[in-house]
């Protein structure tokens, strides 16, 4: 089993006292070589493949504003952008396209994608939450542009994926899948905001703490009855280190353990519906500690050497999402 993984850090993409910074992966940067996986160069993806989910006009507008405006706040999330954004956004789909190529093409088993700018909140027509353009999208819709018929995508940052959702809300050759806070941004993502995608587009909003017991409840309840109705044949995987328990942002109740436990669990429906055809692509996750062990522990999964080192019990309790769980799976004829 061959890991490949590609990094993009984005140095230049930085805004004074914002907390997706370059910062965010000092910490893992030193460790990526201990890990069990190779790294592979990426190219920047090119405006026909960003096109692939993005209209034209946005792609022509963050160019003409990192270009002429640039250092500028674009959003209200605070999203911003710098000189170098557009060629850093770029570069990051550019490494979900390279992981996507090496498993397809055969050259690797799974990869991981670790880039910044983040991509999930950013839908067809705007950049918004961090996010610049959609690099999962992206490396979705190129495995679709490659032949790859059934494409299926999970989210487990802190929050909902309404970039994704957005981007996929009438496409059936792909699914989406988001579990997630619900109540903070972007206030998307309640269990029927796609009613005419049900088993397709699935949302599972938990509340705050909810941790590694209702993530666990949710990966055999309901990712694993959603991975079987679609049958992929290829998985990407929206991870966010911001659902830990300590991340500053959010108040999810996730440990590495937790994020160990889904790691093993999203590669084990690879190996089954897919034939371990599966993407990692690194969303949010803004305490450097999480990223740099929630990494590791994504890579111990997906090389299956190694093991994670960290013991970060969650000293919250946890709230019984059972109920929410069945919710879901009544809604969209889980069984």
């Amino acid at each position: 089993m061959k890991t490949v993984y590609t990094f993009v850090s984005s140095p230049d993409h930085a805004y004074p006292d914002h907390p997706e910074r370059p910062a965010r992966l000092d910490l893992l940067q030193p460790r990526l070589g201990s890990f069990g996986a190779e790294r592979i160069e990426p190219q920047p993806a090119t405006r026909e493949e960003i096109a692939y989910v993005h209209h034209p006009k946005l792609i022509s507008a963050v160019e003409r504003v990192c270009r002429d405006e640039a250092p500028a706040i674009i959003d209200h999330a605070p999203t911003y952008v710098t000189p170098s954004s557009f060629d850093d956004a770029l570069l990051a789909a550019g490494g979900v396209i390279a992981c996507t190529r090496a498993v397809i093409n055969g050259d690797a088993s799974n990869a991981f994608a670790i880039a910044r700018p983040p991509g999930h909140h950013a839908e067809p027509d705007r950049a918004m939450g961090f996010c610049i353009f959609n690099n999962v999208a992206v490396g979705a819709r190129y495995a679709i542009e490659r032949g790859v018929e059934r494409v299926l995508v999970i989210d487990y940052d802190a929050h909902h994926g309404n970039g994704t959702q957005a981007a996929f809300m009438n496409d059936e050759r792909v699914a989406f899948l988001s579990a997630h806070q619900w109540g903070i941004y972007p206030g998307t993502g309640w269990i029927d905001d796609a009613a005419h995608a049900r088993r397709r587009i699935v949302n599972v909003p938990l509340p705050a703490y909810a941790g590694d017991t209702a993530f666990e409840q949710a990966a055999d309840k309901i990712f694993l009855p959603f991975v079987r109705s679609f049958n992929p044949e290829m998985i990407f995987i929206s991870v966010g280190y911001d659902a830990h328990w300590s991340d500053p942002l959010t108040s999810l109740g996730l440990t590495t353990a937790g994020y160990l436990m889904l790691a093993k669990k999203v590669m084990s429906l690879a190996e089954e519906f897919c034939k371990g055809k599966i993407v990692f692509v690194l969303e949010g996750g803004y305490d450097p500690v999480n990223v740099a062990n929630g990494a590791e522990a994504t890579f111990v999964a997906a090389t299956g050497k190694g093991a994670s080192e960290a013991n970060d019990p969650n000293p919250n309790k946890e709230p019984d999402c059972e109920s929410r769980i069945e919710e879901v799976r009544k809604w969209h004829g889980f069984s």
